[in-house]
This record gives structure tokens, C-alpha cells and sequence, in this order.
């Protein structure tokens, strides 16, 4: 079975159905709403485990009834949540995805005791990263726990996906240790400049296994180690929310990589996972279980 341990943030999400974002100053009320586990480590932790991967997840949480919630459910879903920390100091993470009419977000984030994970607490799970096929990384996680696991994975021959998002200030030599990065069109011109998604996934390239840049709606453009560049196009669903699904995206691009896939059926298969993310409300709840991702791609 592959093995996948994902770094990251666990928060719960306030998820708003609104037509618009209100003005300054001016009330308005939302067509629906609800409370949804989330957070990049969570949902890729989860997508992975769903996806058939044995996965474990490095993260913090609050020592309080949210924290509890979310290490619960991971439980409950078969993670392993041995190096989940339970802060007394910082409070579980909170975020307020907004979610308008077409299917796009705007999120609000706190991250709170996500942004406290020690690098004494990625070092503990040392062994578990060496024994993993990929390590899942993004940035809502400290920069300093991201470089200490993508240093123990990068001498321990375990492959680094990593999603820069969102884009903040991080040291070069993090993205130099992902063999896989995986940025959306926004990211994408943060990092490479242009709005090319051909250049861009060639420029952020530079020696990796494979370089993605997601477009929504509009496919996954990649460029492989031999410099080629190729389009996956979108599966045509009906969008109910994008929360979750660049997450689904790269959980599923590291299973069937480390599965052996070649590049652009690992990206077909991420895409398919990714699409099916968007047709349910939510960011954990909408992650798909394979046999959903395989009809989707067969059919």
C-alpha cells in the first residue's frame, strides 16, 4: 500500500453561501451555511487515506473541543494522528470560506495553533517520514517545520509534493527540495511571473519531477522532468464549491505518482479527484473515495 504522510493545517470551516461579498460597513445575509472540518493538512491527509493510501498527518491543533472534533473524525476515517499535537497555548485553527453563486471562494483564516507546529514535533515523526513514498506539504504550516520534513524526506529518498499556497514569504531552499509543486493559476504568476500557463509550469520546473499549475474550469497544465508540457482538461461537473478541491487535487496527484503512474495520468487522475471535489459543499466532506474517482475517469 502507498504510504503518505501530509504536513499541514487542521482548522474548522465556517463555510458561507453568499450572492457577493458585502461592503464596508454592510450586513449581509448568506443563502446557507455551515460547519465543515478543513485545512490543507487535514484535507490532503484525508483525500489521500480515501484514496486508498495508508496516511499519517503532522499538525497541530487546540487542546479544546474543536481539536478534539478533528482528531476524532481523522481517527474515525483510519489517519494516523500519533503526531497531532494537542496545544494548551494556541486554539484550533478557524477559517470562513465564502462561497459565491459560480462555485468560487474567497476564504477568511485564522490559523492559530497551526502556525505554532515545532520542528521539534516534525523531527518526532522523522521515521515516519523516511518510511513514507511522498510527503504533502503547503504553507499554512510554519516555514520552519515545512524545511525540517522536506530535509528528512529529501535524505530519506521520500518524495516532496508541495503546494506554496497560500504564496507568503519562504526560504528558497524549500521549493528547491519539492520534487512536485502544484500551484493554481494565482500562485503561478506569484512564482513564475506571465500568465502562460506552458511557461509557467516549465519555469517552476527547474529539475523537478513535474510542475502543475491548475486552472479550475479550465484543466491542468504540467511540465515533466524531460522538459515537456502537456494539458489535461477539465471534467465537465456541476459545481457546487471549489473548497477542497485543489487539496483533493494534489492528495490524489501523490497517490498515483507514487503508484506509478506516468505524469499525465497521475494529472488526469488529480484532476478527476479535483472535480469530483467541487459537486459537494465543504472541503473535508467533498473529498472523493476512489471507486468515485475510477467511474468518473472510466466513464
Amino acid at each position: 500500500m502507498t504510504r503518505i504522510v501530509a504536513l499541514g493545517s487542521c482548522v474548522v470551516d465556517l463555510v458561507f453561501r453568499m450572492p457577493r461579498l458585502p461592503g464596508r460597513g454592510e450586513t449581509l445575509f448568506a443563502e446557507s451555511a455551515g460547519l465543515f472540518p478543513g485545512g490543507k493538512g487535514l484535507n490532503q491527509a484525508l483525500a489521500a487515506r480515501r484514496l486508498g493510501a495508508e496516511t499519517a498527518i503532522i499538525a497541530n491543533v487546540g487542546d479544546d473541543m474543536l481539536g478534539e472534533y478533528l482528531i476524532r473524525l481523522l481517527e474515525a476515517e483510519g489517519v494516523d494522528v500519533r503526531h497531532v499535537v494537542r496545544d494548551a497555548a494556541n486554539g484550533t485553527g478557524f477559517a470562513a470560506p465564502i462561497v459565491f453563486p459560480d462555485g468560487g471562494n474567497s476564504i477568511l483564516s485564522a490559523p492559530r495553533a497551526n502556525l505554532a507546529l515545532a520542528p521539534s514535533v516534525v523531527e518526532g515523526a522523522g521515521a515516519a517520514i523516511a518510511a513514507a513514498d511522498a510527503l504533502l506539504l503547503q504553507f499554512e504550516a510554519p516555514m520552519d517545520a515545512n524545511l525540517a520534513a522536506a530535509r528528512i524526506a529529501k535524505e530519506a529518498g521520500t518524495r516532496v509534493l508541495l503546494n506554496p499556497a497560500p504564496v507568503i514569504p519562504h526560504p528558497p531552499e524549500l521549493l528547491g527540495l519539492a520534487d512536485v509543486l502544484v500551484v493554481n493559476e494565482v500562485e503561478a504568476a506569484m512564482l513564475a511571473g506571465g500568465d502562460d500557463p506552458g511557461a509557467q509550469a516549465l519555469a517552476l520546473l527547474a529539475g523537478r519531477e513535474l510542475a502543475v499549475v491548475t486552472l479550475g474550469e479550465g484543466g491542468a497544465t504540467f511540465a515533466a522532468r524531460d522538459g515537456s508540457v502537456a494539458h489535461v482538461d477539465a471534467f465537465a461537473v456541476d459545481a457546487v464549491d471549489s473548497v477542497g478541491a485543489g487539496d483533493a487535487f494534489c492528495a490524489a496527484l501523490a497517490v498515483a505518482l507514487c503508484e506509478g503512474m506516468n505524469a499525465a495520468s497521475a494529472v488526469r487522475f488529480a484532476s478527476a479527484a479535483g472535480a469530483l471535489a467541487v459537486t459537494v459543499a465543504g472541503a473535508a466532506t467533498s473529498l472523493p473515495v476512489r471507486a468515485k474517482v475510477e467511474q468518473l475517469l472510466a466513464s
